[in-house]
């Protein structure tokens, strides 16, 4: 479908921001429900006692403000429209409601719209949107904890597997190959920096991160990512400490500059590709 009509255009974005209110919850809920099992299995390992405590889950309690814990009314939980009407304020008590929420809602909702304008209304489309949402949920939340969570990143793995048997299985290979080089490469980068500095230079979720976009694209276009990621977050970094000297110092996540990476690389890769392998040969 070469020209969709307005209207497609229009259900589509709608789904994209929807799918972006529900990310939200994902991001803010997910590391909260990990740090509440890790400790109920730490207190079971240690022979204690389990905290009781109210169920929380992806579902349950329903949305909430924050800090004075304040029902929020279903007009006020409209994608973009309900941060913008309350002004980025809970109702009841004007406490400041995250930039983040309207953010992740418009970048649900541009992803959508990018993929059916590079992909179509197809099945592999539909493969590509969901592989660029669950980047999305793990740069904020690796941004916002610098946490890259298991039960994300390995189901984006099989995923980008399952997507090369079903649509290119002459890629599957180089996925494979991708998987392997993608975890293998960090994971000797992390041992390097941390022998010659005795520091961490990031966590184990960047190998299975960057092993699951080998998965996706193929092991050819890891080199590619790496540097992609590794200038957006060095540009980044000096604009922070140019910014703001305090931050000079602080551990910088990753996962977002690989998650942005694999954002192109997926929508454009070739393109990006073809004028790659122009500059180096």
């Amino acid at each position: 479908m070469h020209h969709p009509p307005i209207i497609l255009w229009l259900i589509v974005l709608l789904i994209g921001l929807c799918l972006g209110s529900f990310l939200n919850v994902v991001i803010t809920r997910l590391p909260v429900m990990l740090m509440r099992g890790w400790r109920n299995e730490a207190r079971e390992a240690l022979e204690l006692s389990a905290e009781h405590s109210p169920r929380f889950n992806l579902a349950t309690p329903g949305s909430m403000c924050p800090r004075c814990e304040a029902p929020i009314a279903w007009h006020d939980n409209l994608p973009v429209i309900g941060w913008v009407k309350r002004r980025g304020r809970c109702a009841t008590c004007q406490t400041s409601i995250s930039i983040q929420y309207p953010l992740v809602e418009i970048s649900g909702g541009l992803l959508a719209v990018a993929v059916l304008a590079l992909q179509g209304l197809t099945v592999e489309a539909g493969f590509i949107y969901g592989a660029c949402l669950m980047l999305l949920v793990l740069a904020v939340i690796d941004f916002r904890t610098q946490l890259l969570p298991d039960v994300i990143t390995l189901p984006l793995l099989w995923l980008g597997l399952l997507f090369q048997l079903l649509f290119q299985p002459l890629m599957l290979p180089s996925a494979v190959i991708g998987v392997m080089v993608g975890y293998l490469s960090l994971w000797s980068f992390y041992w390097l920096f941390k022998l010659v500095t005795g520091k961490e230079g990031m966590g184990y979720g960047d190998f299975k991160l960057l092993a699951a976009l080998g998965a996706w694209l193929g092991w050819s276009f890891l080199p590619l990512i790496l540097i992609l990621s590794a200038g957006l977050g060095a540009i980044v970094g000096l604009m922070l400490q140019a910014c703001s000297p305090r931050l000079r110092g602080a551990p910088l996540p990753f996962g977002p500059f690989l998650a942005l990476a694999g954002w192109v690389a997926l929508l454009v890769g070739d393109e990006i590709m073809a004028l790659y392998l122009s500059m180096i040969m």
